[in-house]
């Protein structure tokens, strides 16, 4: 099996540095699992209290690690054979036998003849969950755990959050750009790991004398139930816009997933909840939570618990004021526009949940060194502005555009794309944004994976003056074009992947980054 050390210089170095690399290479799992605690328990201790619907137990063996990939099983390892979007773990219980598996969690009647022992379970992704946190020890229950969910904003709250309530040294994280463990950091690759990834690295966090952790939860990663039985002592809800409709079907299929977080769905309901109430979806969830859970609401001119008001824009931070039930104080940010003051306004309402004195929290707020692509600015001595963000969805788009707008003298010109093989629909709203709200757009790839770049474009085409688009196939010609367009006091946006290193063509992974490429046409243009 491949070292870790070995996996985090490989990976950074090669191509294949994208988070599903990541998950088609290396269990990450499989490496902490095998490297922790020689006391490894018996099936029948991880069973204990645990509902099943069948099993044949004949060993009761010791159990070294937990595996989700037949590939990675070896011996001693509990195979959980989970069924996918793409495949069903259970084509694969040979192999996990062949390998050494001692025993099989599956949904299906093995019979009695099967060579190995097995158990059958109604939900192989709940049971997962929940031997996972007894493998692991329940490190949930020895760290402050913040789970924030919403549609934007989740990485650059859950940085912040950190950041004010501690630091790397005693808060870890488990995000899109990354997994902070208290003594060391990895690549992350995926927002939102699998079960069984979460609880082992929360065990790491707990090793490396961690207090608290800060979590962004997605809505796959609540459906999928990878946060199962987490126990959450803070819960925020940040947002809710059109997102990942090809995978939920609809806005209310979303909004319900995302509920789950805060109504006990997901195993455990959270001690506190924080909640946006400049969205309409945090309004209504305000108004459905379970009882016995505190509430504290955050908003931009709204009757909330910590406000925002006199929000003034600048090209180089905002300023407002912030008030709540202790106190108003005068607040100067580094973070750049109206939808950072929210971003801000929710960690400080998470800070404040959390105990944390306010005023303390904001001298903080200077040193913060803000997230790798959310509005990163790459500076090579141009007379104009360019920044590279990680806008994916049409309001994130449009909330950029907005921005940029009142703090830009000049033209906003935006390059953007759409990423293949998921939702469609969404195609013509992100034109749309930016159409309304840029001079000029670039239209050009994202990540087309195995879709054609010419369908993508033409499900864009119906939207009324998408004439006035520029269609660029390659992405890095896009950028190249944006960037002889721009004149003095303009601002060039180039969205959609901002810290993402790589682009997905027809099962391929190349090596791609928006801020080097950037970066390296600033330097070239000019010689």
């Amino acid at each position: 099996m491949i070292g870790l050390a070995e996996f985090q210089i490989s990976t950074l170095l090669s191509a294949a540095s994208s988070r599903q690399a990541y998950s088609r290479r290396f269990n990450l799992a499989a490496v902490n699992e095998l490297k922790r605690s020689p006391m490894n328990p018996r099936i029948s201790q991880l069973l204990a209290g645990l509902e099943t619907s069948g099993r044949k137990l004949r060993q009761d063996s010791t159990v070294t690690c937990l595996i989700t990939d037949s590939r990675r099983v070896v011996p001693g390892a509990l195979f959980f054979a989970i069924g996918g979007l793409r495949t069903d773990g259970n084509l694969f219980v040979e192999e996990a036998v062949d390998r050494g598996a001692v025993a099989i969690v599956t949904e299906e009647n093995l019979g009695s003849h099967f060579p190995i022992d097995y158990i059958q379970v109604a939900d192989v992704r709940t049971t997962l969950a929940l031997i996972s946190r007894k493998f692991y020890g329940t490190p949930d229950t020895k760290l402050g755990i913040t789970g924030i969910t919403g549609t934007n904003g989740k990485t650059t709250v859950s940085m912040l959050t950190q950041h004010l309530i501690g630091g790397q040294d005693s808060v870890g994280l488990l995000g899109t750009i990354r997994y902070d463990l208290g003594q060391r950091t990895l690549p992350s690759f995926r927002t939102t790991p699998e079960s069984v990834d979460i609880y082992a690295l929360l065990a790491q966090m707990v090793d490396n004398h961690c207090t608290e952790a800060v979590m962004e939860v997605s809505s796959h990663g609540i459906d999928q139930k990878r946060t199962y039985g987490v126990d959450v002592d803070v819960a925020a809800f940040l947002n809710l816009t059109q997102d990942h409709i090809d995978y939920h079907k609809s806005m209310e299929a979303y909004y319900q997933v995302k509920k789950r977080l805060f109504t006990g769905e997901t195993g455990r309901c959270p001690r506190q909840a924080v909640i946006n109430i400049d969205c309409a979806y945090g309004r209504r969830l305000l108004g459905e939570l379970p009882e016995g859970i505190e509430a504290s609401t955050f908003g931009i001119g709204v009757e909330a618990v910590l406000r925002a008001d006199q929000v003034k824009l600048f090209a180089d931070r905002t300023e407002f004021q912030l008030s709540w039930p202790e106190g108003s104080v005068g607040v100067s940010s580094p973070l750049l526009g109206r939808y950072n003051v929210s971003n801000l306004l929710a960690a400080l309402a998470i800070a404040r949940a959390k105990g944390h004195g306010l005023e303390m929290i904001l001298e903080r707020l200077q040193s913060f060194p803000g997230v790798p692509g959310r509005m990163e600015r790459i500076d090579e001595g141009q007379p104009f502005n360019v920044l590279v963000d990680y806008a994916h969805t049409d309001d994130a788009l449009a909330h950029a555009c907005e921005m940029l707008r009142e703090i830009t003298l000049g033209r906003v010109i935006v390059v953007f794309g759409c990423g293949g093989d998921r939702d469609r629909t969404k195609r013509a709203p992100m034109l749309r944004a930016a159409l309304d709200g840029a001079d000029e757009v670039y239209v050009t790839s994202d990540n087309p994976r195995t879709e054609s770049i010419d369908q993508i474009f033409a499900d864009m085409r119906d939207v009324a003056g998408s004439e006035n688009a520029h269609y660029v196939n390659d992405r890095k010609h896009a950028i190249s074009l944006a960037l002889d367009a721009a004149r003095p006091q303009d601002c060039v946006l180039i969205a959609g992947k901002g810290h993402e290193a790589y682009q997905e063509f027809d099962g391929t992974v190349i090596p791609f980054d928006d801020r080097h490429v950037a970066r390296d046409l600033l330097r070239l243009k000019k010689i």
